[in-house]
């Protein structure tokens, strides 16, 4: 796959975000995260764009150092994972290292937790009361499916690492979001492969620097053929952009 990336000086609003994706069992391959691909189209929807994503193991220092790297970089972050009620669910306290602040049990997360447990006449448990530690100053993220809450500092938001738990959270943070222009995009199928269009679709980039202009391989067993991808923020350039694509195919079709 290639991407030629939109010239920055574009004139529409850009609202940026990161991912990062906390647990050993993702790096050891034991759990397949399926958090990102749903973030990255929830964001896009909002006209926010996912611009990395990174994976720590449950390592503080990892963990700290990654947050203010990506913090500081993008409008929004967003993690996902290890703020459950085992000793190795050590989220909240990277993060709260990372911003500098005191983390203990939230009087608001415990007080949910507890009536929550109780109503089901299930012990509240140390460890189950882990899941109340929240960094001080924090805004608590709702969670519809197993009450034990997310939270929000500052740009950072800290979410669950179970996929229904990650989908709840995230469905209460998106109003709250600013987004920017949505990105528009328009699909163009061709028979050829990226070896024959890319010296052209690079010379349309060039001509094009409000778009983004993507090429990606396929192959049905027999033969390569690319699907090419126009982005902008603006429909005129994507239409101007689109134009000159198919006159290159049609020169080659010749």
């Amino acid at each position: 796959m290639k991407d030629i990336l939109m010239n920055e000086n574009s004139a529409s609003k850009t609202v940026t975000a990161a991912m990062l994706a906390i647990g050993d069992e993702l790096l050891s391959g034991r759990t397949r995260d399926k958090n990102i691909g749903h973030l990255a189209s929830a964001l896009t929807l909002q006209g926010i764009d996912l611009k990395e994503v990174r994976i720590v193991s449950d390592e503080q220092e990892d963990i700290v150092a990654a947050v203010n790297a990506l913090r500081s970089r993008y409008d929004y972050v967003f993690t996902s994972g290890g703020i459950g009620p085992t000793h190795d669910d050590i989220t909240a306290d990277a993060i709260a290292v990372a911003f500098g602040v005191s983390i203990d049990h939230d009087s608001r997360a415990m007080k949910m937790l507890s009536e929550h447990y109780a109503s089901r006449e299930i012990e509240f448990t140390t460890a189950r009361q882990r899941m109340a530690r929240i960094p001080d100053t924090a805004d608590l993220i709702p969670n519809t499916v197993s009450i034990a809450p997310g939270f929000i500092l500052e740009n950072v938001h800290v979410m669950a690492g179970v996929p229904s738990v990650f989908q709840a959270m995230l469905e209460a943070v998106l109003p709250t979001l600013e987004g920017g222009s949505k990105m528009l995009s328009a699909s163009i199928d061709c028979s050829y492969g990226e070896g024959t269009i890319g010296d052209g679709l690079g010379e349309i980039q060039k001509q094009h620097p409000n778009t983004s202009i993507g090429s990606y391989p396929k192959f049905d067993g027999k033969t390569y053929s690319t699907q090419i991808v126009i982005r902008s923020r603006a429909q005129d350039d994507i239409d101007r952009a689109v134009v000159d694509v198919r006159k290159m195919l049609e020169a080659l079709n010749k």
